[in-house]
Protein backbone atom coordinates (compact mmCIF):
# COMPACT_ATOMS: atom_id res chain seq x y z
CA UNK A 1 0.00 0.00 0.00
CA UNK A 2 1.18 3.70 -1.11
CA UNK A 3 2.14 6.03 1.96
CA UNK A 4 0.28 8.94 1.77
CA UNK A 5 2.30 12.27 0.89
CA UNK A 6 3.12 14.27 4.43
CA UNK A 7 3.86 18.05 4.58
CA UNK A 8 7.50 17.02 5.40
CA UNK A 9 7.47 15.44 1.99
CA UNK A 10 6.37 18.52 0.43
CA UNK A 11 9.11 20.68 2.61
CA UNK A 12 11.70 18.70 1.37
CA UNK A 13 10.82 18.52 -2.32
CA UNK A 14 10.78 22.12 -2.58
CA UNK A 15 13.53 22.76 -0.46
CA UNK A 16 11.80 24.85 1.87
CA UNK A 17 10.53 24.53 6.23
CA UNK A 18 7.50 22.80 6.63
CA UNK A 19 6.28 26.32 8.11
CA UNK A 20 6.89 27.91 4.68
CA UNK A 21 4.51 24.79 2.96
CA UNK A 22 2.11 25.32 5.59
CA UNK A 23 1.97 29.40 4.93
CA UNK A 24 1.63 28.69 1.42
CA UNK A 25 -1.33 26.36 2.37
CA UNK A 26 -3.00 28.61 4.91
CA UNK A 27 -1.77 32.21 4.29
CA UNK A 28 0.06 32.22 0.85
CA UNK A 29 -0.30 36.05 0.74
CA UNK A 30 2.80 35.97 3.24
CA UNK A 31 5.39 33.62 0.85
CA UNK A 32 7.10 35.13 -2.23
CA UNK A 33 5.23 34.46 -5.49
CA UNK A 34 8.69 32.17 -6.76
CA UNK A 35 8.93 30.28 -3.41
CA UNK A 36 5.15 29.69 -3.40
CA UNK A 37 5.17 28.64 -7.54
CA UNK A 38 7.49 26.37 -6.41
CA UNK A 39 6.06 24.95 -3.45
CA UNK A 40 2.52 24.78 -4.95
CA UNK A 41 4.40 23.07 -7.65
CA UNK A 42 5.90 19.92 -5.44
CA UNK A 43 1.91 19.95 -3.95
CA UNK A 44 0.83 19.11 -7.56
CA UNK A 45 3.55 16.49 -8.57
CA UNK A 46 3.36 14.67 -5.17
CA UNK A 47 -0.60 14.80 -4.96
CA UNK A 48 -0.24 16.04 -1.85
CA UNK A 49 -3.92 16.89 0.18
CA UNK A 50 -3.91 18.10 3.70
CA UNK A 51 -5.00 16.46 6.63
CA UNK A 52 -8.42 18.04 7.50
CA UNK A 53 -8.95 16.21 10.66
CA UNK A 54 -5.66 17.31 11.73
CA UNK A 55 -6.61 20.92 11.29
CA UNK A 56 -9.51 20.42 13.07
CA UNK A 57 -8.21 19.18 15.83
CA UNK A 58 -5.84 21.86 16.22
CA UNK A 59 -8.41 24.39 15.54
CA UNK A 60 -11.24 22.83 17.59
CA UNK A 61 -13.37 23.50 14.72
CA UNK A 62 -14.94 21.72 12.20
CA UNK A 63 -15.79 22.47 8.73
CA UNK A 64 -18.28 20.06 8.99
CA UNK A 65 -22.52 20.63 9.66
CA UNK A 66 -24.57 16.93 10.75
CA UNK A 67 -27.59 16.31 9.40
CA UNK A 68 -30.04 13.83 10.78
CA UNK A 69 -33.55 13.08 9.56
CA UNK A 70 -35.82 10.52 9.95
CA UNK A 71 -35.91 8.99 6.48
CA UNK A 72 -34.43 10.17 3.76
CA UNK A 73 -36.27 8.01 1.67
CA UNK A 74 -39.05 10.69 2.07
CA UNK A 75 -38.45 13.30 -1.04
CA UNK A 76 -39.32 15.88 2.19
CA UNK A 77 -36.11 15.35 4.11
CA UNK A 78 -34.46 15.28 0.66
CA UNK A 79 -35.44 18.58 0.28
CA UNK A 80 -34.82 19.87 4.13
CA UNK A 81 -31.05 18.60 3.00
CA UNK A 82 -31.05 21.05 0.02
CA UNK A 83 -31.60 23.51 1.63
CA UNK A 84 -29.42 23.63 4.27
CA UNK A 85 -26.62 22.01 2.15
CA UNK A 86 -26.85 25.17 0.00
CA UNK A 87 -26.63 27.21 3.21
CA UNK A 88 -23.69 25.64 4.56
CA UNK A 89 -21.92 25.47 0.93
CA UNK A 90 -22.12 29.87 0.50
CA UNK A 91 -20.49 29.18 4.41
CA UNK A 92 -17.57 27.32 3.40
CA UNK A 93 -18.91 24.15 5.05
CA UNK A 94 -19.71 20.80 4.16
CA UNK A 95 -22.82 18.39 5.49
CA UNK A 96 -22.79 15.07 6.83
CA UNK A 97 -26.23 13.85 6.13
CA UNK A 98 -27.47 10.46 8.43
CA UNK A 99 -30.96 8.42 8.26
CA UNK A 100 -31.91 7.27 11.75
CA UNK A 101 -34.79 5.60 9.85
CA UNK A 102 -37.51 6.91 12.70
CA UNK A 103 -34.97 4.65 15.15
CA UNK A 104 -34.11 5.78 18.16
CA UNK A 105 -30.91 3.65 18.34
CA UNK A 106 -29.75 4.05 15.41
CA UNK A 107 -30.17 7.79 16.45
CA UNK A 108 -27.92 7.30 19.19
CA UNK A 109 -25.45 6.15 17.27
CA UNK A 110 -25.22 9.02 14.67
CA UNK A 111 -25.61 11.70 17.70
CA UNK A 112 -22.26 9.78 19.13
CA UNK A 113 -20.61 9.43 15.37
CA UNK A 114 -21.39 13.69 15.11
CA UNK A 115 -19.94 13.71 18.59
CA UNK A 116 -16.74 11.71 17.84
CA UNK A 117 -16.11 13.59 14.46
CA UNK A 118 -16.50 17.50 16.25
CA UNK A 119 -18.69 18.60 13.55
CA UNK A 120 -19.15 22.28 13.67
CA UNK A 121 -23.09 21.47 14.86
CA UNK A 122 -26.24 19.52 13.92
CA UNK A 123 -29.29 19.84 12.84
CA UNK A 124 -31.74 16.99 13.86
CA UNK A 125 -35.12 15.79 13.39
CA UNK A 126 -35.51 13.72 16.66
CA UNK A 127 -36.63 9.82 16.06
CA UNK A 128 -36.38 9.34 20.15
CA UNK A 129 -40.21 10.58 21.76
CA UNK A 130 -38.21 10.67 25.22
CA UNK A 131 -35.90 13.26 24.27
CA UNK A 132 -33.12 10.47 26.12
CA UNK A 133 -30.78 11.23 23.09
CA UNK A 134 -31.07 14.83 22.90
CA UNK A 135 -29.92 14.79 26.46
CA UNK A 136 -27.36 13.06 25.96
CA UNK A 137 -26.26 14.48 23.05
CA UNK A 138 -25.91 18.46 25.04
CA UNK A 139 -23.27 17.22 27.04
CA UNK A 140 -21.19 17.24 24.47
CA UNK A 141 -21.41 21.01 24.15
CA UNK A 142 -22.32 20.48 20.30
CA UNK A 143 -24.92 23.27 19.13
CA UNK A 144 -28.05 21.87 17.52
CA UNK A 145 -30.96 23.68 16.30
CA UNK A 146 -34.41 20.86 15.95
CA UNK A 147 -35.78 20.77 12.36
CA UNK A 148 -39.42 19.94 11.73
CA UNK A 149 -40.08 20.00 15.26
CA UNK A 150 -40.84 22.63 17.82
CA UNK A 151 -38.42 22.96 20.60
CA UNK A 152 -40.63 21.94 23.61
CA UNK A 153 -38.69 22.60 27.26
CA UNK A 154 -35.49 23.11 25.84
CA UNK A 155 -33.63 26.09 25.21
CA UNK A 156 -32.50 25.17 21.57
CA UNK A 157 -33.37 26.81 18.66
CA UNK A 158 -36.39 24.69 16.36
CA UNK A 159 -37.53 25.33 12.99
CA UNK A 160 -41.10 23.55 12.34
CA UNK A 161 -43.92 24.24 10.54
CA UNK A 162 -47.83 24.52 12.49
CA UNK A 163 -48.64 20.62 12.30
CA UNK A 164 -51.83 21.09 14.34
CA UNK A 165 -53.07 23.79 11.39
CA UNK A 166 -51.83 21.88 8.84
CA UNK A 167 -54.46 19.02 10.02
CA UNK A 168 -56.85 21.25 10.11
CA UNK A 169 -56.56 22.28 6.70
CA UNK A 170 -56.87 18.71 5.69
CA UNK A 171 -59.92 17.78 7.51
CA UNK A 172 -61.52 21.29 7.18
CA UNK A 173 -61.36 20.51 3.34
CA UNK A 174 -62.83 17.38 3.28
CA UNK A 175 -65.40 18.49 5.47
CA UNK A 176 -66.18 21.27 3.28
CA UNK A 177 -66.53 18.75 0.61
CA UNK A 178 -69.44 17.02 2.39
CA UNK A 179 -67.69 13.99 4.17
CA UNK A 180 -68.18 12.91 7.72
CA UNK A 181 -66.43 9.81 8.22
CA UNK A 182 -63.02 10.42 7.72
CA UNK A 183 -60.01 7.85 8.53
CA UNK A 184 -56.63 9.00 9.68
CA UNK A 185 -53.82 7.35 8.52
CA UNK A 186 -51.29 8.55 11.34
CA UNK A 187 -48.06 6.72 11.49
CA UNK A 188 -45.83 6.40 14.65
CA UNK A 189 -47.74 7.41 17.74
CA UNK A 190 -45.06 8.69 19.30
CA UNK A 191 -43.95 11.49 16.44
CA UNK A 192 -44.79 14.99 17.51
CA UNK A 193 -45.75 15.24 14.12
CA UNK A 194 -48.46 13.15 13.80
CA UNK A 195 -50.27 13.82 17.17
CA UNK A 196 -50.23 17.58 16.12
CA UNK A 197 -52.13 16.72 12.74
CA UNK A 198 -54.41 14.41 14.33
CA UNK A 199 -54.64 17.23 17.13
CA UNK A 200 -55.40 19.74 14.11
CA UNK A 201 -57.98 17.15 12.54
CA UNK A 202 -59.72 16.79 15.51
CA UNK A 203 -60.14 20.96 15.77
CA UNK A 204 -61.17 20.76 12.36
CA UNK A 205 -64.26 18.21 13.27
CA UNK A 206 -65.32 19.99 16.64
CA UNK A 207 -65.19 23.58 14.36
CA UNK A 208 -67.80 21.73 12.05
CA UNK A 209 -70.04 20.30 14.99
CA UNK A 210 -68.92 16.99 14.55
CA UNK A 211 -67.41 14.85 17.33
CA UNK A 212 -63.97 12.85 17.64
CA UNK A 213 -65.92 9.55 16.53
CA UNK A 214 -66.44 10.92 13.20
CA UNK A 215 -62.36 10.45 12.49
CA UNK A 216 -60.99 6.68 12.82
CA UNK A 217 -57.28 6.56 13.02
CA UNK A 218 -55.24 3.72 11.72
CA UNK A 219 -51.89 3.78 12.96
CA UNK A 220 -48.81 2.70 11.04
CA UNK A 221 -45.06 1.61 12.31
CA UNK A 222 -43.62 3.81 9.50
CA UNK A 223 -44.37 6.65 6.94
CA UNK A 224 -43.73 5.10 3.69
CA UNK A 225 -45.31 3.74 0.62
CA UNK A 226 -45.41 0.06 2.25
CA UNK A 227 -47.28 1.43 5.15
CA UNK A 228 -49.45 3.20 3.72
CA UNK A 229 -50.64 0.15 1.22
CA UNK A 230 -51.15 -2.30 4.71
CA UNK A 231 -53.40 0.91 5.63
CA UNK A 232 -55.43 0.56 2.98
CA UNK A 233 -55.84 -2.76 2.90
CA UNK A 234 -57.44 -2.39 6.21
CA UNK A 235 -59.23 0.30 5.46
CA UNK A 236 -60.90 -1.88 2.72
CA UNK A 237 -61.37 -4.35 5.38
CA UNK A 238 -63.96 -1.98 7.55
CA UNK A 239 -67.44 -2.84 7.31
CA UNK A 240 -68.29 0.53 7.16
CA UNK A 241 -65.96 2.29 5.39
CA UNK A 242 -64.76 5.96 5.64
CA UNK A 243 -65.53 8.05 2.81
CA UNK A 244 -62.11 9.68 2.75
CA UNK A 245 -58.65 9.72 4.12
CA UNK A 246 -55.98 11.93 5.55
CA UNK A 247 -52.85 11.11 5.94
CA UNK A 248 -50.03 11.53 8.10
CA UNK A 249 -47.58 12.29 4.94
CA UNK A 250 -47.88 11.66 1.24
CA UNK A 251 -45.62 8.68 1.15
CA UNK A 252 -48.53 7.13 3.29
CA UNK A 253 -51.24 8.38 1.28
CA UNK A 254 -49.50 7.27 -2.15
CA UNK A 255 -49.45 3.88 -0.63
CA UNK A 256 -53.30 4.01 0.03
CA UNK A 257 -54.13 5.64 -3.54
CA UNK A 258 -52.46 2.27 -4.57
CA UNK A 259 -54.25 -0.17 -2.25
CA UNK A 260 -57.49 1.38 -3.78
CA UNK A 261 -56.38 1.27 -7.33
CA UNK A 262 -55.47 -2.43 -6.97
CA UNK A 263 -58.92 -2.98 -5.69
CA UNK A 264 -60.56 -1.31 -8.38
CA UNK A 265 -62.35 1.75 -5.65
CA UNK A 266 -62.05 4.65 -7.56
CA UNK A 267 -60.16 8.09 -6.35
CA UNK A 268 -62.13 10.79 -5.37
CA UNK A 269 -65.52 9.43 -6.25
CA UNK A 270 -65.19 6.62 -3.96
CA UNK A 271 -62.48 7.85 -1.50
CA UNK A 272 -61.16 11.23 -1.24
CA UNK A 273 -57.40 11.24 -0.20
CA UNK A 274 -55.11 13.98 1.30
CA UNK A 275 -51.53 13.80 2.28
CA UNK A 276 -49.09 15.90 3.72
CA UNK A 277 -45.91 17.05 2.95
CA UNK A 278 -46.49 18.41 -1.08
CA UNK A 279 -43.67 16.11 -2.26
CA UNK A 280 -42.69 16.64 -5.85
CA UNK A 281 -44.53 13.23 -6.55
CA UNK A 282 -48.07 14.23 -4.65
CA UNK A 283 -48.56 15.96 -7.93
CA UNK A 284 -47.58 13.57 -10.45
CA UNK A 285 -48.98 10.52 -9.03
CA UNK A 286 -51.87 8.50 -11.17
CA UNK A 287 -54.78 10.66 -9.33
CA UNK A 288 -52.95 13.92 -9.02
CA UNK A 289 -52.80 14.41 -4.92
CA UNK A 290 -54.38 16.60 -2.40
CA UNK A 291 -51.71 18.12 -0.19
CA UNK A 292 -50.87 20.34 2.85
CA UNK A 293 -47.38 21.84 1.84
CA UNK A 294 -44.57 22.25 3.75
CA UNK A 295 -41.56 24.48 3.24
CA UNK A 296 -39.17 21.98 3.37
CA UNK A 297 -36.04 23.73 1.70
CA UNK A 298 -37.07 27.08 3.42
CA UNK A 299 -36.87 24.85 6.72
CA UNK A 300 -33.48 23.62 5.65
CA UNK A 301 -32.03 27.12 5.02
CA UNK A 302 -33.67 28.48 8.05
CA UNK A 303 -31.98 25.74 10.37
CA UNK A 304 -28.48 26.01 8.84
CA UNK A 305 -28.69 29.47 9.23
CA UNK A 306 -29.31 29.90 12.96
CA UNK A 307 -26.62 26.80 13.45
CA UNK A 308 -24.33 29.08 11.74
CA UNK A 309 -25.64 31.91 13.70
CA UNK A 310 -24.75 29.87 17.11
CA UNK A 311 -21.62 28.90 16.05
CA UNK A 312 -20.93 32.28 15.22
CA UNK A 313 -21.85 33.23 18.64
CA UNK A 314 -19.49 30.89 20.53
CA UNK A 315 -16.70 32.78 19.27
CA UNK A 316 -17.77 35.88 20.45
CA UNK A 317 -18.33 37.36 16.76
CA UNK A 318 -21.97 38.27 16.94
CA UNK A 319 -24.42 37.68 19.45
CA UNK A 320 -27.05 34.83 19.25
CA UNK A 321 -30.55 34.31 20.99
CA UNK A 322 -32.20 31.11 20.38
CA UNK A 323 -35.47 31.35 19.06
CA UNK A 324 -38.11 29.10 17.56
CA UNK A 325 -39.54 29.87 14.08
CA UNK A 326 -42.80 28.23 13.55
CA UNK A 327 -43.97 28.58 9.60
CA UNK A 328 -47.89 28.19 7.95
CA UNK A 329 -48.45 25.38 6.10
CA UNK A 330 -50.53 25.63 2.79
CA UNK A 331 -53.34 23.49 1.61
CA UNK A 332 -52.84 22.44 -2.31
CA UNK A 333 -56.13 20.88 -3.76
CA UNK A 334 -56.08 18.34 -6.12
CA UNK A 335 -57.68 15.63 -8.18
CA UNK A 336 -58.01 13.49 -5.11
CA UNK A 337 -60.48 15.12 -3.20
CA UNK A 338 -62.51 16.67 -5.32
CA UNK A 339 -65.55 14.68 -5.46
CA UNK A 340 -68.95 16.15 -4.77
CA UNK A 341 -70.88 14.35 -2.12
Amino acid sequence: MAQSVGIKDVARAAGVSVGTVSNVINRPDTVATETRARVQSAIDRLGYVRSESARQLRAGRSRIMGLLVLDMGNPFFVDVARGAERTARDAGLGVMVCNSAQSASEEADYLSLFAEQRVRGVLLTPADATGRNIETFRRHGIPFVLVDRVAEGTTECSVSVDDVAGGALAVRHLVDAGHRSIAYVSGPPGLNQVRDRRTGALNALEEAGLGPENLRELPTERLDVAAGRDAGARLLGLAERPTAVFCANDLLALGVLQAMYAAGVGVPDDLAIVGYDDIEFAAAAAVPLTSVRQPAVTMGTLAAEMLLEETEAETGVIEHEHRRVVLQPELVVRRSSLAAR
